[in-house]
């Protein structure tokens, strides 16, 4: 057999590197573009198979995507560039001390410099923020090129994935193929859930604790599960700090105590890791380490990183106990167990995950109108 395609996939792979080290101010964004367009890819096979045009359905999934980006980070921006002078000028009209008491004493809290601090920091973040915009937009702009490119070629993508590895081994590669589409899939899932399942504790904490507009707080809690680290501890934090102004000490501590438990700490060490070990298929254990290991490696792109290398991990592992759970007996020839389990994996494992089978052939051969 020629090894044409293999020295040309070789060459493929050198110039993937390069080009990673060259685009690595944009690599995070470009990752972010292949791992929905990875996700959403059956949602347009489900299209064309209703009917739609090649373009047409392409152009519907970017939009879905597009449009989820919007609902989730939205409101986040909204909150910190339209109100952030808003919200300066309330810091700035705060008292420049407040008297505390309880039990019949009395202490007198300096909190000028602090507040004056807040105040920087905030205008310091509508700078930075307002600056960065036109980085984003570019981010943004990359972001839906590399989702529609991705997707409208995805036969193509597909069809050069297959051709650089050796038939012998696209089992493997099948099986990494859809553990990597199921983690992602979970983890993406993972996220929105987890949101979810903070905004509908959070309101009936804040209902109970007798704030105004619980469900805008709820809402702002559940977007901030998306802050790596932080999360709604900024918002009880914030909640505290404003019971403590007003000079309520019972208040800020029960918003400490429930908000930080029910808020705070129960999404991410209960739900989190029920959900994870249920949909992502790796015990809670791993995933943290993944989870809190990529975050401190790469960021907020670390959250969806981590996870995956250690179920990739996990899937190798179960690959390579398998294959030596298979390994021939003495008395069995060398040559002829080699061919007999090159025959049981081609016929165990499910190859067409990533060869295409007849109705994704279809789904890319629509019609003239595409």
């Amino acid at each position: 057999m020629s090894r044409r395609p293999y020295v040309l996939g070789g060459v493929f792979l050198a110039i993937a590197a390069l080009a990673a080290v060259i685009l690595f101010e944009v690599l995070g964004t470009v990752f972010f573009a292949l791992s929905v367009a990875y996700m959403l890819v059956p949602l347009r096979r489900r299209l064309r198979s209703r009917g739609f045009s090649r373009i047409t359905a392409t152009v519907s999934v970017t939009a879905l995507a597009v449009a989820g980006i919007f609902a989730l980070f939205g409101p986040l921006a909204y909150l910190l560039i339209v109100r952030i002078s808003e919200l300066s000028a309330f810091v700035g009209a705060l008292p420049e001390s407040v008297r505390l008491s309880a039990v019949g004493f009395s202490y007198e809290l300096v909190v000028a410099d602090l507040f004056r601090a807040l105040t920087q920091e905030l205008t310091a973040v509508g700078r930075s923020i307002a600056a960065g915009l036109p980085v984003l937009l570019i981010k943004l702009v990359l972001f839906v090129l590399l989702v529609f490119s991705l997707l409208h070629n995805q036969r193509n993508i597909r069809a050069a994935t297959i051709a650089i590895v050796p038939p012998a081994y696209r089992d493997i590669a099948a099986a990494l193929h859809t553990r990597a589409r199921e983690t992602l899939f979970a983890l993406y899932v993972l996220q929105a859930a987890t949101a979810l399942a903070t905004f509908l504790l959070a309101v009936p904490v804040f209902f109970l604790l007798g704030y105004n507009s619980p469900i805008v707080l709820a809402t702002v809690a559940g977007i901030l599960q998306f802050v790596p680290v932080a999360g709604p501890s900024l918002l009880i934090l914030a909640l505290v700090v404003g019971q403590l102004v007003a000079g309520d000490i019972l208040g800020a501590l029960l918003v400490a105590l429930f908000g930080g438990t029910l808020i705070v700490a129960l999404p991410d060490a209960v739900i989190r890791p029920r959900l994870a070990s249920k949909t992502a298929d790796i015990s809670s254990s791993l995933y943290f380490i993944g989870f809190v290991g990529g975050l401190l490696s790469l960021g907020a792109l670390g959250i969806i990183v981590g996870p995956l290398v250690v179920a990739l991990l996990v899937e190798a592992a179960a690959l390579v106990s398998q294959e030596f759970d298979h390994q021939p007996s003495a008395e069995t020839p060398l040559a002829a167990s080699t061919d007999d389990r090159a025959v049981q994996l081609s016929n165990d494992t499910p190859v067409d995950n990533l060869a295409e089978s007849p109705a994704e052939t279809a789904d890319d051969s629509g019609p003239a109108t595409d």
